[in-house]
């Protein structure tokens, strides 16, 4: 990926628990990247938009049934009051259960914009004229039920922010992880050379880097075929890649 298509720089939180994002924004690579100022992020608590002293931003659905549902006028207020601080233009993503799976090429697109707000329900979910009125997309990052958006939001905005230019400290960092290339990632080894009986794949040790770029090739696709068959698109291999397939199903067959 060049950095040409990489615009994103400023994200908006829009949560009851605001605070919940300093274990993306205080840590690990995301949080220098944060100090860095790299990306920008401003946080929106639903709850000063309410309008009795308890800060309700929920209530009973209609038509009856358990649960409650988070209110459309509060939830609205919040997304405006966090375009004024991001820009208009900015998309906004509501995590739910029914929205698009995420996945690498979704990532891809996303970063081509410079502002994201997301959007973390609790309860019951959003009243749907909220998601009608205010909502560019809605995600999801798997078939569970969580207790709220914040955990589901915060996976998508780590993938998001890796791809900012200078967030990673190998720039090829992100261009060799799992599903970029529609593959899974390679076996990875470290010192020591043997561990519990078990030894480091000889060509690692070779120093003949060609050997280890096709060896790490066939084994991303091996793992791929045998762990995630379902992202093997045949039409996507390279023939070398179909080789590499027919061998092992020749294999397995004999």
């Amino acid at each position: 990926m060049t950095d040409q298509t990489v615009a994103l720089r400023k994200l908006g939180f829009i949560s009851i628990f605001p605070e919940m994002l300093s274990g993306l924004t205080d840590w690990g690579v995301t949080g220098r990247a944060a100090r860095d100022e790299l990306f920008t992020v401003e946080t929106i608590d639903p709850r000063e938009f309410a309008t009795d002293k308890h800060g309700t931003v929920d209530d009973r659905p209609y038509g009856g049934g358990p649960g409650m549902v988070m209110k459309a006028p509060i939830l609205a207020q919040s997304v405006r009051k966090a375009k004024t601080l991001l820009g208009g233009d900015a998309l906004v993503i509501a995590m739910s259960p029914q929205g698009v799976a995420v996945d690498e090429a979704m990532i891809s697109r996303l970063v081509a914009h410079e502002a994201i707000i997301f959007v973390a329900g609790r309860y019951e979910g959003f009243d749907e004229r909220f998601l009608e009125s205010e909502v560019d997309l809605e995600l999801s990052v798997g078939d569970m039920v969580v207790s709220g958006g914040e955990m589901p939001a915060m996976l998508v905005m780590d993938s998001l922010i890796r791809r900012i230019p200078g967030v990673l400290g190998d720039e090829m960092s992100a261009e060799q992880d799992s599903f970029v290339d529609g593959l899974l990632d390679c076996p990875h080894y470290t010192r020591p050379e043997i561990f519990e009986g078990r030894a480091v794949p000889e060509v690692l040790l070779s120093g003949d880097h060609a050997r280890i770029a096709d060896w790490r090739s066939a084994q991303a696709l091996q793992r791929t075929l045998n762990r995630r068959p379902d992202l093997l698109d045949p039409a996507d291999l390279t023939d070398e890649q179909r080789a590499m397939l027919a061998r092992w199903d020749a294999k397995a067959q004999s």
